[in-house]
């Protein structure tokens, strides 16, 4: 049979004639019989390679590397030929099939784009054909037999859906110098940034990323050969929309190695937590002179970038792969203490009363991860056990004065996990220092900056006396989380913000591995499962979800892919590929990975040769739908005897799947556990849409075992029934699967709300605050779904009330020394939740204890009761207790007590008072970082949830001001202020407030919510009666 892997090589370096070339191929091609695919392939092969205008006897060129290179070069700059792109992108694709050049192929798309850009005519309809090639491959994937290749067809998609810089010249290295800093109105500052180029290609512009910058002056220092000039910017054109600037110089800048473009420029220390930004606060104890001061607040002053604000703070190339060095210098107040990613190299005197900070040379890196802060802090320290380049590495929390103690858990926990990672990756941590700073206004948790990562206070800081006790799991977490980027996003790096999950997903699941590692009794899978998997079910389970790689234009659409997507379901489905390939394989092949792209830019691809080059198996086969495509699926079981058939579909949770939206067929390990021992049943993964499994005891078995597979369970309703019988055999991921299951199954008319009822009644003994967590999630949802039904809404109450009161009962009030922190947590959902149903013995002791706490006693409620406490009396305690409760918030010491008061507040019981509620969320006196908690508890409050939207639509442009300086803020407040909805009449009253707003920056939140809010109703319509017959048949309708 005729094999590519014959004369593939002799096609290509071959330096004869075509007519010789020609007679080659002819000759083979009568005598072999290639393959269909290799007939396509040696057709494209020939009429790119050949030029047919030319002398057909005259030896040709021979298509390396180096020449691909140099034709790149030439046909961006101008000189090269149609001929020549068409070289260019046949060695490039040659290079796809071999599967190891698709960065050359990316170039070779861009290079034509780029052309095309300047206005040529029949490149332009060259590029036409590209572009129909593009939608008809990018939907293809070949299995060639004669070189055991699948060939997916991304040669000329990668580029073309990206809005890019210029690629005339290339950074190297920053030196940013910023002074004159007012502490005050304006807050403005001055600032100079020298940044190092290549100078690629002679253009007589620059445009690089500038946002809310006033540019002075601009100035281009260059060598070419042995001259060196000097040219200064004669126009400077701001494009305000995609947030660039372009300098214009009167002649061209030469191809230089090295060229030097400084900026003079003006920026603003802002207060929307994007870019350089101040931070109100009120200090515990006697702030440093040189503090700003603002009325009763004192400020510090730090960045956030990611994803593309490095440009509000200096004129940047601000894009991942344009990576470079950074040296930074700052002056501030002689008092205040500066922090940048580096440590300091030097200090000195400035102006009277101020200094100059300067630090050390970062590695090279994205713009995103530059950091650097300034403010009245003070820090506590350890030191990692290993040692780095022969040194202990320090490690420090830096806080604001007054709070370095609250830091202690942060930083016994950095520490390890730094150690840890060191070990599990194989590869040492890379920066000398750790510092870890608690930021007072802050957009995220958290924000990985190389070596200065900043956090929400609340994610940083725990008070061991003060703190509730869920606070410790968070602050644990979210350190390891940030601390896996310094690898996983820093020390290699997504290539383009499309793969945002590279960084999000890994860092999301080894977050988790290293708290199991460090604290194994919290069972933290069964809490990833619940809070985890659960809510990337949600989101993946609308139309409106987005595939895991999601094309991403330009980086002013990526902040909307910060979702659990990205995060969520980016870490399920690592959780699943590492459980199949084994966790040690896994981890090599993530080591493998780190070193084979160290300071780079890698992607998925990248990721998943390292993972198939460690475990032997093809894993892009495998994973590339779960990546690619969106949705995830349900597999819908039938038993028979001793075996079970199963099927995958697509699942929305609207139920309606339309045939066009079921095409995609996932790669499920089932995982099935069977037999009255409850053993593992190996069995081969599903990899077509229907299948049998026959050696099945059908008496007792449970597909996806430990949920470690991301996909829903559709089991026979008598086999849902059974399974609650045997809740003793299934371990806590299991049963937190099935209550999820089961409950999306009734949600998307799969199954029925009554069928989940029957279900949970099963519950009523358990013990574990994880599953209690999702049991009584579910039923939340289900309370919230149908609460519009006075009698239904009763029904729902009266069930969950008397499946949680004997656990409740037993597990009473008092904390003691022998607790753990899963009882401590079980205790304070069940109180609440009893309370908040009504349970007259909790309701009481929960308003003896407000009262004694209002009345001075602070020790009266224990810390890990106070949302528990406060949100019952809030409830039945009417204006009195929400006024004392509001009061909390001004006066509470506690780092966690302006979140709980919120939370608190939002379970007032009249319109007037949820106004009232509103017009102090939106007074200023709640920081921006946390209005969305005051619009989310009365989501959650169905007394109250249409007085929410009410307010949201009468006050509209006064919120799209004050949350619209950072799209993030908005985009988060609408969709979770939306999304309890259950109504058609909302959902199109919602859409018509929309339809005539710009809705740029938070258009996808809003389009999740309007899903939720149509598949909410959708759900009530068809269950409501359901729901009514069940509950009035077992006793809960009075």
């Amino acid at each position: 049979m005729f094999c590519l892997r014959s004369w593939l090589s002799i096609l290509l370096l071959i330096n004869a004639a075509p007519v010789y070339v020609a007679l080659f191929i002819a000759g083979t091609f009568a005598l072999r019989k290639p393959c269909v695919y290799c007939s396509i392939l040696l057709c494209v092969l020939i009429f790119t390679i050949l030029d047919f205008s030319g002398d057909w006897f005259e030896a040709r060129w021979q298509p390396t590397v180096e020449t691909v290179s140099e034709t790149l070069s030439s046909l961006v700059s101008g000189n090269a030929t149609i001929r020549d792109a068409a070289l260019e992108t046949a060695s490039a694709a040659v290079s796809v099939i071999n599967g190891t050049s698709g960065a050359l192929a990316s170039a070779a798309v861009e290079g034509v784009r780029r052309r095309i850009g300047g206005g040529n005519a029949s490149l332009g309809t060259t590029w036409s054909a590209f572009e129909w090639l593009r939608g008809v491959t990018d939907k293809v994937s070949l299995r060639i037999p004669c070189v055991d290749v699948t060939l997916r067809f991304q040669l000329v998609k990668i580029m073309a859906d990206r809005d890019v810089l210029s690629g005339d010249v290339k950074p190297s290295n920053y030196a940013i110098s910023l002074f004159d800093l007012q502490a005050g109105e304006p807050w403005t500052y001055q600032g100079k940034c020298s940044i190092d180029l290549e100078v690629k290609n002679s253009t007589k512009s620059i445009t690089l990323n500038t946002h809310e910058l006033k540019i002075h002056s601009v100035e281009v220092f260059s060598e070419a050969g042995k001259t060196a000039s000097s040219v200064k910017a004669s126009k400077t054109e701001y494009d305000t929309k995609n947030q660039r600037c372009t300098f214009s110089f009167d002649q061209p800048l030469p191809e230089s190695p090295k060229a030097v473009l400084t900026i003079a420029f003006e920026g603003t220390m802002n207060n929307h937590m994007a870019g350089f930004y101040r931070s109100a606060y009120k200090p515990t104890v006697e702030a440093s002179k040189g503090v700003a001061k603002d009325g009763e607040s004192h400020y510090m002053f730090s960045t956030q970038f990611e994803s593309s604000d490095a440009r509000r703070a200096f004129p940047c190339f601000d894009e991942p792969n344009l990576k470079a060095t950074f040296d930074f210098e700052i002056e501030i107040p002689d008092d205040l203490v500066a922090l940048s990613n580096m440590p300091e190299s030097e200090t000195k005197k400035s102006k009277d009363g101020h200094k100059v900070v300067s630090f050390e040379r970062t590695p090279l890196m994205s713009t995103y991860l530059l950091a650097w802060a300034f403010g009245d802090f003070e820090y506590i320290e350890e030191f990692t056990r290993r040692k780095y380049n022969g040194k202990n590495l320090p490690v420090r929390v830096y806080t604001t004065r007054g709070l370095k103690e609250q830091g202690r858990l942060a930083l016994e926990s950095a520490h390890q996990v730094v150690d840890y990672f060191s070990e599990i990756f194989r590869i040492d941590y890379p920066l000398p220092k750790i510092d870890l700073l608690a930021v007072h206004s802050f957009s995220h948790g958290a924000m990985e900056n190389w070596g200065l990562i900043t956090y929400r206070t609340t994610a940083v800081l725990f008070d061991e006396y003060a703190s509730d006790q869920k606070y410790r799991n968070r602050v644990v977490y979210v350190v390891a989380h940030e601390l896996a980027h310094q690898w996983f996003g820093n020390l290699v790096t997504m290539d383009w913000w499309n793969e945002l999950w590279l960084n999000e997903g890994f860092a999301t699941w080894v977050g988790w591995y290293a708290v199991d590692h460090l604290h194994p009794d919290w069972d933290v899978w069964g809490q990833f499962v619940t809070e985890g998997m659960q809510m990337a079910f949600q989101l993946d389970s609308l139309r409106t979800s987005h595939p895991i790689e999601v094309p991403v234009r330009n980086a002013l659409e990526v902040d909307q892919i910060f979702d659990h997507i990205s995060y969520l379901k980016g870490s399920s489905v690592i959780r699943m590929l590492a459980s199949y390939l084994g966790t040690d394989t896994f981890l090599q092949g993530v080591s493998d990975y780190l070193k084979a792209h160290t300071y780079g830019n890698a992607t998925t691809n990248d990721l998943w040769s390292a993972l198939s080059k460690a475990s032997g198996q093809d894993v892009a086969t495998f994973m590339d739908p779960w990546i690619k495509k969106i949705g995830f699926p349900v597999v819908t079981i039938a038993e028979e005897p001793g075996q079970i058939s199963v099927k995958q579909t697509r699942f929305l949770s609207s139920g309606d799947v339309k045939p066009e939206e079921d095409e995609t067929v996932w790669w499920i390990p089932l995982n099935i556990k069977t037999g009255p021992d409850a053993t593992d049943a190996q069995r081969n993964p599903l990899t077509t849409k229907e299948d049998t499994y026959c050696d099945i005891d059908t008496s007792f078995y449970k597909p996806n075992a430990n949920q470690t597979g991301f996909y829903r369970t559709n089991l026979p309703p008598q086999r849902l029934i059974e399974l609650s019988k045997s809740l003793d055999k299934l371990s806590v991921q299991d049963k937190i699967g099935l209550v999820g299951d089961a409950k999306s199954m009734a949600v998307s008319g799969l199954g029925t709300t009554a069928a989940v009822l029957s279900f949970m009644e099963g519950f009523a003994s358990e013990t574990n605050y994880l599953v209690w967590s999702e049991v009584l999630s579910s039923l939340g949802i289900a309370r919230q779904i149908f609460a519009s039904d006075p009698q239904v809404a009763e029904g729902l109450r009266n069930f969950t009330l008397k499946l949680v009161t004997a656990a409740t009962d037993k597990v009473g009030w008092e904390f003691s020394q022998q607790d753990d922190y899963l009882t401590g947590q079980s205790r304070a959902l069940l109180l609440s939740t009893a309370g908040l149903m009504g349970h007259e013995g909790v309701v009481k002791e929960a308003q003896r204890r407000f009262q004694a706490f209002v009345d001075g006693d602070k020790k009266a409620i224990h810390p890990s009761l106070r949302s528990a406490v406060f949100k019952i009396s809030v409830k039945n305690g009417g204006e009195a207790a929400y006024r004392a409760v509001q009061k909390e918030y001004f006066t509470t010491e506690a780092v966690d007590g302006k979140e709980i008061t919120l939370h608190s507040m939002g379970q007032v019981q009249s319109p007037d008072l949820a106004k009232d509620y509103l017009t102090f969320g939106f007074s200023g006196k709640v920081a921006i970082q946390d209005i969305h908690s005051v619009g989310v508890s009365l989501a959650n409050n169905s007394k109250v949830r249409d007085t929410l939207w009410e307010y949201l639509k009468e006050n509209w442009p006064m919120l799209r001001e004050m949350l619209g300086g950072n799209m993030v803020v908005l985009e988060r407040a609408m969709r979770m202020c939306l999304m309890h909805f259950a109504s058609f009449e909302v959902l199109e009253d919602v859409e018509n407030f929309f339809k005539d707003k710009d809705t740029t920056g938070y258009d996808r939140g809003l389009a999740v919510a309007t899903d939720t809010i149509r598949s909410n109703a959708q759900y009530k319509e068809r269950d409501l009666e359901l729901v009514r017959e069940w509950l009035s048949a077992h006793g809960y309708m009075k």
